[in-house]
């Protein structure tokens, strides 16, 4: 349980540094852009419910992708393929960011000279 609880605080640290990052905040608000825009368009053209056409879009963006969602319209697969090519490169990006954060730990000053 200890392991857990140190594992989500250095996740929490990581993504406080990545927030820090202008990359990341620029990732991380066109990925909410690319959310909002295909639950709403997933709503108004496929029919879904709010939280149905949400939870397709993030399958989507994480590449797990929904085993038995297909868009019905031909508007809808044109859409879903570019939504797929798009929305994946930023949300894999976003991910990167926070992977390195996880990575690169914070110097720390401990007051010492490293021998040579």
């Amino acid at each position: 349980m200890i392991s857990l609880l140190l594992t989500v605080k250095r996740l929490f640290s990581a993504l406080w540094r990545s927030f820090k990052l202008k990359n990341f905040q620029a990732l991380f608000m066109l990925v909410i852009v690319m959310l909002l825009s295909g639950t709403v368009f997933f709503v108004r053209n496929e029919g879904l419910s709010i939280v149905d056409a949400l939870y397709v879009c993030v399958l989507t963006l994480s590449t797990v992708g929904h085993p038995t969602f297909e868009p019905q319209t031909e508007l809808g697969k044109v859409f879903m393929m570019l939504y797929v090519v798009v929305g994946t490169g930023l949300f894999l990006g976003l991910i990167g960011h926070i992977a390195y954060a996880l990575i690169k730990q914070p110097e720390r000053k401990t007051g010492k000279k490293e021998e040579e």
